[in-house]
């Protein structure tokens, strides 16, 4: 897509009035995309995928405010921030991607102020959840979504939140602190995203000691190569004979990324962008930087290769290549990428422990 064709759809996407226009132009979204990913440059194409995704979930926020204010009179009580977090806060969604979102509100004055803004952002997350449903995005199997109250407070309830995760940092709860990390706000108060991510980068600096634990989560999905490079596939179901992309090339990937970015204060959520501050600040080489870049791209790619079908109106994705996928083009490619991301995974794993001894 063109500048000037996503200015059209931009334009749009801001005038459409229903839930149905909208669902009409991201099925459009996703066909011309589609026929583009074999033929366009993997970070473009994504970087592009995103944009869309972000104007479609935007609209999809206003329409929702719009109508709380037309149907009960409500108006927005106070600065808030809708945050992506997952492959959308890192802009990094394929087509089919899920709802993995948050809400954050400026901290209330008073507590009359408090129970108006409790009811006004729960009704408001309940519209934003379902007009999402409704344009295609089904709801986080995980319950990293605003209709979820831990995923929807005020900045006060989430900073408490956040220490008492950093406080005690059992499994679940750094899981919590990653998912959180790559939090990106897609429309709304930006600062308030921002003083979020901040609370975790000063506790971590003070504390480098976390990185230990966040380093076991890190690792945790490993990647799909065996000892002697051949690719693990699916053994047994309807994927039988396939390959994992999604956990076993791209989540590694992105997870040993932004432990380094998290270690090395930089705030960025992309993991595009985290590799290219990685090497501008002097972190990694530009050598491994460009083959981590590399494996990033492929693993994009590939992803987003996956099949899909749409399930009740929302599309759903299993995250694998199918054994008729794995072409002998396709495997060079997997593999490829699968042998840099195990590299990542020992550098990560080597770096982390020296970092904290370094502080």
């Amino acid at each position: 897509m063109d500048g000037l064709a996503f200015e059209k759809f931009r334009r749009e996407t801001f005038q459409v009035r229903s839930l149905q226009e909208l669902r009409a132009l991201r099925d459009q979204v996703n066909e011309e995309f589609g026929r583009r990913l074999l033929f366009a440059d993997a970070l473009e194409w994504n970087r592009e995928v995103n944009e869309c995704h972000d104007a479609l979930i935007r609209r999809v926020i206003v329409l929702s405010e719009e109508r709380l204010e037309e149907e009960q009179g409500k108006a927005v009580p106070l600065p808030y921030a809708f945050l992506l977090f997952g492959s959308g806060g890192r802009g990094e969604q394929t087509l089919w991607s899920d709802q993995d979102n948050g809400l954050i509100y400026a901290d209330p004055s008073s507590a009359d102020q408090r129970m108006e803004a409790e009811r006004y952002f729960t009704e408001l997350a309940v519209r934003i959840t379902e007009g999402l449903e409704a344009v295609g995005y089904p709801p986080c199997h995980g319950q990293v979504i605003c209709t979820n109250e831990q995923w929807r407070k005020p900045l006060q309830g989430y900073r408490q939140m956040v220490n008492e995760w950093m406080q005690e940092p059992d499994w679940e709860h750094v899981r919590y602190l990653l998912i959180t990390v790559d939090a990106r706000t897609v429309y709304g108060d930006e600062a308030l995203g921002r003083a979020l991510i901040e609370e975790i980068y000063r506790y971590t600096a003070a504390r480098p000691a976390i990185l230990e634990h966040m380093l076991r989560n890190t690792l945790h999905h490993k990647v799909s190569i065996g000892v002697f490079g051949q690719l693990i596939k699916e053994r047994y179901g309807e994927d039988a004979g396939g390959v994992d992309v999604k956990y076993g090339a791209y989540i590694p990937i992105v997870n040993g990324i932004r432990l380094l970015a998290v270690e090395g204060g930089i705030r960025h959520s992309s993991t595009e962008e985290r590799i290219k501050s990685l090497i501008a600040g002097g972190h990694i080489s530009e050598e491994i930087g460009h083959d981590w870049l590399e494996a990033l791209t492929l693993a994009l790619k590939l992803r987003s290769m996956t099949p899909y079908q749409i399930e009740e109106g929302r599309y759903v994705t299993r995250g694998k290549l199918t054994a008729d996928q794995l072409t002998k083009e396709r495997v060079t490619e997997l593999k490829q990428c699968l042998r840099i991301g195990t590299d990542l995974q020992k550098y990560v794993k080597k770096s982390i422990p020296k970092e904290i001894k370094v502080r």
